[in-house]
């Protein structure tokens, strides 16, 4: 993602200094997609989960996470992200505010991408894709992204602190547990990265408009985008 920085902020507006520090960390993506792909896949036999050819590879897919439900879509915004990922978590109030204003328009959807230097993002997204078996998807991302200062940069597991917070959204732990342990919900993760590295991510956030990948200096230009999209 390219980064252009134009006149430097004025200290008497931290607002916009707010923006320019989102849009340098968009700028600040991690590589290595792939590589964590190859980790992620070594909790079953890696041959049995071998990387899908990129002719495979499927910008949205049935299963995807769709967080906003236009009634008439004139749109669609994909996301790739990882709930550790600093960056993601600095886009997040921006996003916020784009699903707000183009939301009715323009269907935005998440797919998982854990990076490989983030002990916990794999982790982070089996809860998140658990709660979602659940119905409890957008509440249990808010959530990490909420917390990602309490657990984020850890060596030692979050999964303990994860089903802290499923309980906490009413989940059901049990099934919850069984979610996690579930090989289906991590092959649900797998297929994300596999389409993602297939289609040139290599680090988050990495955002999709109908299609085009896109290369973002500023929020004007990304809500510009979204303007003309959503007509």
């Amino acid at each position: 993602m390219t980064q252009t920085l134009h006149r430097p902020p004025s200290p008497r507006d931290p607002a916009r200094t707010v923006r320019l520090l989102i849009w340098i960390l968009l700028g600040a993506v991690v590589a290595g997609g792939l590589l964590w792909y190859a980790v992620f896949t070594t909790t079953g036999n890696p041959e049995d989960a071998p990387p899908r050819a990129a002719a495979e590879a499927q910008l949205v897919r049935e299963d995807s996470h769709r967080v906003t439900t236009p009634a008439l879509e004139k749109a669609q915004l994909v996301e790739f992200l990882d709930f550790e990922c600093e960056s993601c978590l600095a886009a997040e109030p921006l996003l916020q505010d784009l699903k707000r204003e183009y939301g009715d328009r323009i269907t935005f959807i998440h797919r998982y991408f854990p990076l490989p230097g983030h002990r916990n993002s794999g982790t982070a997204a089996l809860a998140v894709e658990a709660a979602a078996a659940q119905g409890k998807y957008k509440e249990m991302a808010a959530k990490l992204f909420e917390t990602q200062h309490q657990w984020g940069n850890k060596q030692e597991s979050q999964g303990a602190l994860f089903r802290t917070f499923a309980q906490e959204l009413g989940l059901d732990l049990k099934v919850y547990d069984a979610a996690v342990k579930d090989e289906k919900t991590k092959e649900r993760i797998r297929q994300d990265v596999a389409d993602g590295t297939a289609l040139g991510v290599t680090g988050t956030p990495t955002f999709f408009l109908d299609g085009k990948k896109l290369t973002l200096d500023t929020e004007e230009q990304f809500r510009q985008l979204l303007t003309e999209a959503a007509k």
